[in-house]
């Protein structure tokens, strides 16, 4: 199974910055100008349709992007509709500057917490709470999506698929074969799963779901087109099975914290990188907890230590 697409579609994936291309199926893609360790080139914003546009995921506030948007549509052309996949500001911020130029509605699944389990409600309880810094939290729609939902404009329907782990309110939209996945399944790396916002055991499940359908092409949030989807959704799954047995693998030698536990398991990653990686252990062990296999010594906090249960 390939860790992720080839390296050279990877390299060949240098979009320009704000420039429209067309990536199949009447699609029109535009890189938003917001790189980062994070974010690879930029978000992708996707316009869909023929006369009447439906934009999924606007990306971040930046009036470069914007006109870029709004320069993409031709004269016959209206943007009826923006949709929105998740509320991280790389995805969403734009979203109500873009709506008052063209006085789209913005769609979504709802605002931050919306879809959060309520292991991730116990864990803000609890206080355990941390990097959620992209999250948008002022971000509104105007109507609330539902798992199941249909949005349609003029000949384009889009099925809205709840697909909660790297957000709560996270959902893919999907046209017949097609699937704009968001953060959920990207090409160029594996999702963050930073809780309360992330959570893992829905991801999963998640992953399973898409597993069911027979799909062409996934379009992500970031990186290049995704040419073959199910490969992409096995590797993730078991990327994800193989960081739980290293986790699994540390406390069987005895218990540890959360910052330690994240050395061991992730010794082979800039120093930078750290922080990011330890939201992922930590979802990972919020998920080993469920599954009854690991357990805290004392209350949930930064300090905790964790055992094998």
């Amino acid at each position: 199974m390939r860790k992720v697409q080839k390296l050279k579609d990877l390299k060949d994936f240098n979009p320009t910055v704000g420039m429209p291309s067309v990536v199949g199926h009447g699609i029109q893609r535009i890189v938003a100008p917001n790189p980062s360790l994070m974010t690879f080139r930029g978000t992708n914003t996707y316009l869909v349709g023929t006369r009447e546009l439906v934009v999924i995921d606007p990306g971040p506030d930046n009036l470069d992007h914007l006109n870029a948007i709004l320069s993409a549509c031709r004269k016959d052309q209206t943007i009826t509709k923006i949709l929105v996949t998740h509320t991280h500001l790389d995805h969403s911020s734009l979203a109500i500057k873009l709506s008052e130029h063209t006085n789209a509605p913005i769609l979504a699944f709802g605002g931050a917490t919306a879809g959060r389990s309520a292991a991730m409600d116990n864990l803000v309880i609890a206080g355990l709470v941390g990097g959620e810094e992209g999250i948008d939290n002022e971000f509104i729609p105007d109507q609330v999506l539902t798992d199941g939902d249909i949005v349609q404009v003029t000949d384009l329907k889009l099925e809205v698929i709840h697909t909660p782990g790297h957000l709560g309110n996270h959902v893919c939209f999907a046209t017949e074969k097609l699937c704009f996945t968001g953060d959920h399944v990207m090409g160029w790396a594996s999702s963050l799963i930073s809780p309360p916002g992330g959570d893992l055991t829905d991801f999963m499940a998640s992953c399973e779901r898409l597993l069911q359908r027979d799909w062409a092409q996934f379009y992500p949030g970031h990186g290049p087109i995704i040419k073959a989807p199910k490969n992409r959704v096995n590797w993730l799954i078991n990327h994800r099975k193989n960081r739980e047995a290293a986790i699994l693998k540390v406390l069987d030698q005895k218990p540890s914290t959360l910052s330690k536990i994240t050395q061991a398991v992730y010794d082979d990653i800039p120093s930078l990188m750290l922080p990011f990686a330890q939201r992922n252990v930590l979802a990972h062990l919020i998920d080993l907890m469920g599954k009854s296999k690991v357990e805290v010594i004392g209350p949930l906090c930064s300090d905790t230590i964790y055992k094998r249960q």
